[in-house]
């Protein structure tokens, strides 16, 4: 199993999951947590978009790395209630909708 298909898995089955919240979150970790310990073991890397021979094409890589630093920074400054997280949420739902090959316009369900 890829990691992304393994980050694919373990956040679709957080949408199925039942129990309280508290139990659904300790799945969903959990479930994450067992990829990365899977992806470590098989020796994968974390930091694809930074390596070289990365097959995506120099200009996405720079616009990913840089839509990666701004979340970051973004949700920091979320958690110390300096700023809103809608950003965010329109961050996530263009990158569902990209990995659902939908137009930036159509709706995610």
């Amino acid at each position: 199993m890829t990691l992304q298909a393994g980050s694919y898995n373990a956040y679709g089955a957080a949408t199925v999951a039942t129990g309280t919240p508290r139990a659904i979150e300790y799945q969903v970790f959990s479930q994450v947590t067992g990829e990365l310990n899977r992806a470590l073991q098989e020796g994968k890397s974390f930091a694809d978009l930074a390596v070289r021979d990365n097959a995506l094409p120099d200009a996405l890589r720079g616009q990913l790395l840089s839509l990666a630093a701004f979340t970051k920074n973004h949700t920091t400054r979320v958690l110390e209630r300096e700023a809103e997280a809608g950003v965010l949420v329109e961050i996530n739902t263009a990158v569902m909708r990209g990995l659902r090959g939908q137009a930036p316009d159509a709706g995610v369900s």
